[in-house]
């Protein structure tokens, strides 16, 4: 089995370029299954009903998200509804979706789970001691899992791949939008990158206007964050699993320019 995990969608630009390819890697690469990073889909920031349809009809499988995910109060209209889109479990209390599904492909079910890391990011439960509940939930119902842990600092993302190693079979890092050049597949098993980047304007800072940030750091004042338009980078990893183990064997960074 083939499954590519894609980075952050950011707006318009985005899904046009997540459409436009990824259909031709679901060819090209053999690829079984596509889980995507969305929670930026919808102008930047959060989702809308067309954004997300967008986002299945262009080849997405599973969706997940991170701290914006409840930008555009749209999602709350649909979010208990959509099995497979899901949002950082760690989040307190009872809040809308969930953190975790399972797709079923041919005869195996394929666990995605969703967390927010707490380094210079909103103050939510701790995302070790989640995992447990997810993998208590998860692992006697599944064959095959995987983690998107949406975090700001490498060392967290870096540390939760290793508290997982041979647990699950990715862990990918997401939120930065910047590919870190460091896939592998650790020691125990476990396919791991730091940050997968994102799918977006590449001619822009983390897909925003250039001219909005530079006014941003240079003055210290407020500015709106519209994204950026223009060509494209798209940013995955393709992670290899054995059909007869479900053990991961290998992965695959994938980093495109200039995807109209």
């Amino acid at each position: 089995m083939r499954v590519m995990l894609t980075g952050d969608v950011v707006g318009r630009p985005g899904r046009r370029a997540f459409r436009n390819i990824t259909p031709r890697l679901r060819r090209e690469k053999n690829i079984d299954v596509v889980i995507v990073n969305g929670e930026n889909c919808a102008g930047g920031k959060g989702f809308t009903r067309a954004a997300l349809d967008e986002l299945y009809s262009g080849g997405a499988d599973v969706v997940t998200s991170g701290n914006h995910v409840w930008d555009k109060k749209d999602v709350l209209e649909f979010i208990d509804q959509e099995p497979f889109l899901i949002r950082p479990a760690n989040y307190p209390g009872e809040a809308p979706g969930k953190g975790c599904c399972i797709y079923p492909f041919k005869a195996k079910n394929i666990g995605v789970m969703n967390l927010s890391g707490r380094s210079f990011m909103p103050a939510l439960d701790d995302p070790f001691q989640k995992i447990e509940d997810l993998l208590r939930e998860l692992q006697d119902e599944c064959d095959i899992l995987f983690l998107d842990f949406h975090a700001e600092t490498t060392s967290e993302k870096m540390a939760m791949g290793w508290y997982l190693d041979g647990r699950v079979n990715g862990v990918v890092g997401t939120h930065t939008h910047c590919q870190t050049a460091d896939a592998r597949v650790l020691p125990k098993g476990t396919a791991y990158i730091t940050d997968l980047g994102m799918t977006g304007p590449m001619n822009s800072v983390l897909g925003v206007k250039t001219e909005a940030i530079l006014y941003k750091f240079t003055t210290g004042r407020p500015v709106r964050f519209d994204v950026a338009e223009g060509p494209c980078v798209y940013s995955a990893v393709i992670v290899d699993i054995d059909d007869r183990t479900n053990k991961t064997t290998g992965i695959e960074r994938i980093y495109l320019t200039d995807v109209q």
